[in-house]
Formats: structure tokens, sequence, C-alpha cells
């Protein structure tokens, strides 16, 4: 069964969204995450993508609190990123309850230590982050790009250890214009992994189409948030 992995993007403790990844489209749909999260729970939800978006800006983890709130306060399997750099900030995500931590930036910045995490931690509880535009990694919050082709930088980890992948198109992501069904086919079709699709979910037609391609999950945020679909369209999944 495919997961379905709702988004929380938090920025100032609060839930909002954005187009393509910029800043100045920042939309608040909730002053209270940890609502939105129970609400994502009693329709049977069990997994959750919580970014810290004022950690990928800073570049070091801040939104914790929030975290260890939605950990307390449900179930959910919750996959935690944005802004952790150190190992110091990765313990402190781990120890406020994230199931698994995405990395992202630092993974491109620094492969060697990503490593070692992956062999310290567990490649279960590691997910890497593979956020592209053109094909081509961006990093520190979508803000820079990197030359590293999306799918060499998936094959360096593959060998490395890594077993989970969240893949997100920027082109795409906010825009409720479909998903990138393109990249994620050619992912599969060279890499061994459980490839997370995110961006440019639009309907449950969408998620039906990244079942049907073999993604292991897919991660929905605006559509969900602007009535595109329904949570009570996804218990099929759950």
């Amino acid at each position: 069964m495919m997961r379905i992995i709702p988004a929380i993007d938090i920025i100032d403790g609060k839930c909002v969204r954005l187009s393509k990844g910029d800043y100045n489209t920042k939309k608040i749909y909730n002053e209270n995450p940890v609502e939105v999260a129970k609400e994502f729970e009693s329709f049977g939800i069990q997994h959750l993508h919580l970014v810290d978006l004022d950690g990928a800006k800073s570049k070091h983890i801040v939104n914790h609190k929030v975290l260890a709130k939605i950990a307390k306060e449900t179930s959910l399997q919750i996959d935690f990123g944005g802004g952790l750099k150190t190992l110091e900030d990765i313990q402190i995500a781990f120890d406020s309850g994230a199931k698994q931590i995405t990395i992202g930036s630092i993974a491109v910045q620094d492969p060697e230590f990503c490593f070692e995490l992956i062999k310290k931690f567990g490649a279960e509880n590691i997910i890497l982050g593979a956020d592209c535009d053109n094909r081509k990694i961006k990093t520190s919050g979508w803000l820079e790009e990197s030359d590293q082709d999306v799918i060499d930088f998936i094959l360096r980890y593959q060998e490395n250890g890594v077993q989970h992948v969240i893949c997100t198109d920027i082109s795409k992501d906010g825009m409720l214009e479909g998903p990138s069904t393109d990249l994620y086919q050619d992912i599969l079709s060279q890499a061994s992994i459980q490839l997370v699709a995110s961006g440019g979910i639009s309907g449950i037609e969408d998620v039906y189409k990244m079942k049907e391609i073999g993604c292991a999950g897919t991660i929905i945020g605006k559509a969900i948030y602007e009535g595109r679909i329904s949570l009570k369209q996804l218990q099929t999944f759950v």
C-alpha cells in the first residue's frame, strides 16, 4: 500500500504553503499546526511530512517545539526536515519525536558526514531529500542551485546505504498542475529505493498515478489545504 503523507510546512510556528519554494508567496492556512495534524490523524492518516521552513532558511533547526508538540499529541509517524546541518540539530529532531529526518542541503555540501549519519542512525531513519529544478539539485530552502544531476545524486547515496528518497520537482511544488511523472519513472527505472513523490499533486487521480508507477508514498500539501483532495478520499489508501 502506498503511503499517504500530508505535509505541514512551518514558518513562525504556523502552517503555511509556498509556491515553487518562494518565501514571498507564503500563505497561512492555520495558526495551529497541531490542530491540522490531529485532523489528519482523525481520518486514519499515519504519516506526516513536517518541514521547518524557518530552519531551512536560517540553516539550523528552529521549529523543534512544534515537532515535539505534534509528536506528543498524535501518534503520527513524522519525518522532519529543514535546516538539519549538524549532529546536534539532528539529535534534537529525533529527541523531539521525529521518526525519520530528511537530509537535503547537507547531503550536497558534506556527503561524507551524511554517509556517517546513515551508519549512526540507520538507513531506515534517514531520508535523502532530492529537491531539484530542471533535474539539478537545489539547496538552502531551494535558494541555491548546484550542478548535480538528481539521478546521479540519488544513485551515489543508494551506493552508500540510502533506502528512502523524497524527490520534489520545485517547478511543480505548490502549483497544483500535476506531478513530475516522467522524472519519477526515470528515477525508479534506475534506482532501487523507496521513492516518495512530492510536488504538484492536484487531485486524487494524481495520487493513483503515483501508486501506479511504483512510488512508495506521495506527499500532499496544497491540494488538501485548497480542497482539491478531501481527507475522506484519502481514506481509500489508509
